[in-house]
């Protein structure tokens, strides 16, 4: 939500997560008829917004190359899901657009991968958009200064358990990679991880006149 690279296809930095919804839409308005697709990620508290209803109703009207992305970690923040949000699953609003839609282990990423090809598919076909709701649950508070109490310990022990690293993890030995090809493999993410890092916090910020349309343009 926080990164504009224009280069990569990433068009916009919003206030709030949910702000992606009305950019996608838009995005996928200018896409039409490019076999391009656009993506919005946002989370279960945005699916109560107008705009989410709103976006969905023109990438229907319009049959729009747009995959809606909701990731429903049972929490708007603070708040849990079940107490604002009625109905049974949020992939079930797609319903009243004539959409189609699929609820999704988002803890698993070859359940994930296959749902988001079938969407961009369609999508780069012409059969316009899709809305998918990946469950998923965040490890920690909404941001450092939330300790998460208002999270009932078993529940987190439960979703920590189904960590979608574990998953993939153990899908890949089932499948006969090495273990220790893994452990290579992510002792080599981490050193790149830390690298970008340390190179962030050492890199100068931006100059305007040098780097236009960034957020730091005038």
């Amino acid at each position: 939500m926080n990164v504009i690279d224009l280069e990569h296809g990433l068009v916009g930095c919003f206030g709030i997560v949910g702000g992606s919804i009305a950019a996608a839409t838009g995005a996928a308005l200018a896409a039409r008829g490019q076999r391009r697709v656009a993506v919005a990620f946002f989370g279960d508290g945005a699916s109560n917004q107008a705009y989410f209803h709103e976006c969905l109703n023109l990438a229907a009207v319009l049959s729009l190359p747009v995959v809606f992305v909701c990731e429903n970690n049972l929490y708007g923040e603070f708040t849990p899901m079940a107490q604002v949000t009625a109905g049974a699953d949020i992939a079930g609003r797609a319903a009243a657009y004539e959409l189609p839609a699929a609820v999704v282990d988002g803890n698993d990423l070859w359940a994930v991968s296959e749902a988001a090809g079938a969407a961009i598919g369609r999508a780069r076909s012409g059969g316009g958009a899709t809305l998918l709701e990946c469950r998923t649950y965040r490890h920690y508070g909404h941001s450092k200064s939330d300790p998460a109490k208002y999270r009932p310990p078993e529940e987190v022990e439960r979703w920590m358990a189904r960590d979608p690293l574990k998953i993939a993890r153990g899908r890949l030995i089932e499948h006969g990679v090495p273990e220790a090809e893994l452990d290579t493999l992510e002792a080599e993410v981490q050193r790149r991880l830390e690298a970008a890092i340390e190179g962030a916090r050492e890199a100068p910020f931006p100059d305007p006149a040098e780097r236009p349309a960034t957020e730091f343009s005038p």
